[in-house]
């Protein structure tokens, strides 16, 4: 890990969770009649309602170890179309974030959830604090994301900027575009079955998004878990990072974890769940 967190957060989720539907040994899913073309919902449980937004190119598989220890609650599980083995559909071109977050919303309250509790992973952690935003959530949970999606590799938007012109190469046909694509996803397991352009529409969202200064409008409680290495210096630098980031929302409840790399819910299981107990029994 680097103070630049572009080793352990590379490109978003580059250690994204292995792709497709989420399945639990004996579960029963419940299909919801919401029908969208850019996002799928599965809903297990009953009790209080929780959604789990996962992060670039992964599924709701990656939130598996989380659900099982989630009795009484109702968890719906975001799958963003064009990631981990759905076709994109409407999320094949265009703008991406802020058409999931309205679509995100519109599921909320065609399902009649009142304002439920939001945790969202990377870019899911962005849907997140947008949705929070706009009131839909009663409050949020972001799993390692910063505000700005350019800070996440490096801090200026030069970092995510320029990973996103590299990756819409791919979309122009360049060899250089296919190439880096290429290297992406030989990296990253979970985006093996996700639609490479999905992939960049979604980096170059991020590159240009930077939610830091609305954050002073945020009402709803906001808690962040950060991942962090066995460096102490390093981990002392991501900290402030984090810090300053969200200096915006004075009440922000921040919650480092470690050692542990950007899936924080798998490389720390046992620990991520407390947090996420905690931070559900305020509800």
């Amino acid at each position: 890990m680097t103070t630049r967190l572009i080793d352990r957060r590379a490109l978003l989720g580059g250690a994204a969770a292995a792709a497709g539907l989420c399945r639990w040994p004996g579960a029963a899913f419940a299909a919801t009649p919401f029908a969208s073309r850019r996002i799928a919902v599965t809903v297990r449980g009953e009790g209080r309602d929780l959604l789990l937004i996962p992060g670039l190119a992964s599924g709701p598989a990656i939130w598996n170890d989380v659900v099982t220890g989630l009795p009484g609650y109702r968890v719906h599980l975001i799958h963003v179309r064009g990631f981990a083995g759905l076709a994109a559909q409407a999320n094949a071109d265009g703008p991406l974030l802020r058409p999931l977050a309205d679509e995100i919303a519109r599921y909320v309250s065609e399902a009649r959830l009142g304002r439920p509790a939001v945790v969202g992973h990377s870019m899911g952690g962005m849907l997140a604090m947008m949705l929070g935003l706009r009131g839909v959530p009663g409050r949020v949970m972001v799993v390692d994301m910063l505000p700005a999606g350019a800070a996440m590799v490096g801090g200026t938007a030069s970092g995510l900027g320029f990973l996103a012109d590299q990756l819409s190469g791919y979309l122009t046909g360049t060899v250089a575009g296919r190439r880096y694509l290429a290297t992406m996803v030989a990296q990253a397991p979970g985006a093996r079955d996700s639609d490479p352009d999905v992939i960049a529409l979604a980096l170059r969202d991020l590159a240009n998004m930077d939610l830091g200064p609305d954050l002073r409008r945020l009402s709803v409680p906001l808690e962040v878990v950060y991942a962090i290495g066995r460096d102490a210096e390093q981990a002392k630098a991501i900290g402030q990072r984090f810090r300053a980031a969200y200096a915006g929302k004075a009440d922000a409840q921040l919650v480092a974890i470690g050692p542990s790399g950007h899936m924080v819910m798998q490389d720390q299981p046992a620990r991520f769940r407390a947090a996420l107990a905690t931070f559900l029994r305020q509800i």
